[in-house]
């Protein structure tokens, strides 16, 4: 089924949410340079070829250990995998903390979506299967961590996104039902997450949605630009 541009499900100021949550990668964040420069410099020094950016950004969006290993499979017939991932994973995991917000850029409107958000009293979290480890600094280096509390990093909690662990677990923190927030994200992962734990959910369509189509997800709202946020969700109780 197709929807008509822009792809908004929802009437204007549908959402009463009382708490936003943010996914990261691909939802504020275009981090795909960064990732992908971190991959290529970690297979030149495994003395390997660069993999190309376009096809890498397809694979973004799981964690960065799952974005290493499709970025190593088939390139390395006579290692063990589990060996070579012992290997690579540091290398990555260097050349990304030294570069991890050198490319990358917030989405159009995000800053300003965020600002007004904030100053209309929303609680808002971001909730990322990113490694803390790169999630926080990258958000301070973007200059938006003051927006958020709490921010959740892939293993802070026992589960990541498509569990609903994560979700639950800051909607607890607001003292919310789950009922009374939104996720924003961009993947299967984020609409899975919010579904398992009743959560309504905005999916952005030009992040790394990995090839599917959003609209058929059956998400409550899947928008184009981030700015339409605030158009979704109401700033001001009625």
């Amino acid at each position: 089924m197709r929807h008509p541009d822009p792809v908004t499900l929802l009437p204007i100021g549908e959402f009463a949410a009382r708490g936003i949550l943010f996914d990261l990668d691909g939802t504020l964040v275009d981090s795909a340079p960064d990732l992908i420069g971190a991959c290529n410099r970690m297979l030149k020094a495994l003395g390997a070829s660069s993999v190309d950016p376009a096809r890498a950004r397809g694979w973004i969006g799981n964690g960065a250990r799952r974005l290493v290993e499709q970025v190593l499979a088939g390139g390395f017939s006579d290692t063990d995998p589990a060996e070579l991932m012992d290997q690579a994973y540091p290398l990555f995991e260097q050349f990304y903390q030294e570069d991890l917000c050198r490319d990358s850029v917030l989405y159009p409107g995000a800053q300003e979506t965020l600002a007004r958000l904030h100053q209309a009293g929303k609680p808002l979290a971001c909730v990322t299967n990113k490694p803390a480890v790169f999630a926080r600094p990258l958000l301070e280096g973007l200059g938006v961590t003051r927006y958020f509390d709490p921010i959740i990093g892939g293993g802070d909690l026992p589960c990541k996104k498509p569990d609903p662990l994560p979700l639950q677990h800051v909607a607890d923190q607001w003292a919310l039902a789950p009922t009374d927030c939104v996720l924003v994200g961009d993947s299967i992962s984020d609409f899975r997450a919010a579904r398992a734990c009743g959560m309504p959910v905005i999916l952005v369509n030009y992040g790394y949605s990995q090839g599917l189509d959003l609209a058929e997800l059956g998400a409550d709202a899947v928008i184009d630009s981030f700015a339409q946020v605030t158009e979704i969700i109401q700033l001001s109780e009625e």
